[in-house]
């Protein structure tokens, strides 16, 4: 890919469908929700000669957005689908947990976390739960809560329960890119902490999977799709199964395989230690 390609941030409920990056990226990305506006946002990039990168801007929550990605992506008609690479996801699981311990790390101790995003499916909302489990372990906050913009509970709950627990104050910390209003009425102090991820570090991490989307088409000529497609494969009923049983399925990318019972797909990522020794984790430091 020659010059510089026109990168697009294609978002889902993390950050609010766009809305709550509109401020934080470089004034020449795109920011759109997945679907026809991603698709029509290629087409105008392809018309103006250019080439498309797209980076999922999920923080690990949401691997549906990269296989609903994917899939306008292989719509794209074959003779322009050349120029358009699918790049890694922002960020995963594993990022997540490293970004929230170290917001954590700033937020006084004697304070309850309370970690707010909004609302997804239930498997969704239960990797919060897993992750909120993680930063407590390895934290040094005695209470950390979850709660959800739009779901259950909320984050006036979330205090209450807080509250209820004993907290006599509390810090709300996004586990999304935006973060929650404070609720009214609370019985005990409520700070606000955030955003999870500077706008200068977005942006370098922005630029950091859009490099290595370009590196790994010029070396290996892979565009990212087939990889994308199968990002969510592991997510939901559909693919829970009794401990031992493999499973044999046909995919939407044209062939079928037999998995075990730990094998995942998607794209792989480099898994960050407890501390974050991730290179897209220290541009945040």
């Amino acid at each position: 890919m020659a010059g510089q390609p026109g990168v697009i941030a294609v978002c889902g409920h993390e950050a609010a469908y766009g809305r709550a990056l509109d401020a934080l990226v470089d004034p020449g990305v795109s920011v759109v929700p997945s679907g026809r506006e991603l698709f029509r946002t290629i087409a105008a990039q392809r018309r103006r000669g250019e080439e498309s990168v797209v980076v999922p801007m999920t923080l690990g929550r949401d691997p549906e957005l990269v296989a609903d990605t994917a899939r306008t992506l292989r719509a794209v008609t074959a003779g322009e689908r050349g120029g358009v690479l699918l790049a890694e996801q922002f960020g995963t699981a594993q990022h997540l947990v490293a970004w929230l311990r170290a917001a954590a790390g700033r937020v006084p101790e004697s304070s309850a976390l309370l970690l707010t995003a909004p609302s997804g499916d239930p498997f969704e909302d239960a990797e919060l739960h897993r992750i909120a489990a993680l930063v407590r372990r390895y934290g040094r906050h005695a209470l950390v809560e979850v709660a959800f913009t739009g779901g259950d509970p909320d984050p006036a709950e979330g205090v209450r329960r807080c509250m209820l627990l004993g907290a006599e104050r509390v810090t709300l910390l996004p586990a999304a890119f935006a973060p929650a209003e404070a609720p009214g009425g609370a019985q005990v102090p409520v700070d606000r902490a955030g955003p999870l991820v500077a706008a200068s570090a977005l942006r370098r991490v922005l630029a950091e999977r859009v490099a290595d989307a370009r590196r790994r088409w010029a070396d290996h000529g892979d565009d990212g799709v087939a990889a994308g497609l199968t990002a969510a494969d592991d997510h939901g009923h559909s693919h829970t199964h009794p401990p031992g049983e493999g499973h044999e399925h046909a995919h939407g990318h044209g062939h079928s395989h037999v998995h075990g019972p730990a094998q995942t797909h998607g794209h792989h990522h480099h898994h960050p230690s407890a501390d974050g020794a991730d290179r897209g984790i220290r541009s945040i430091a």
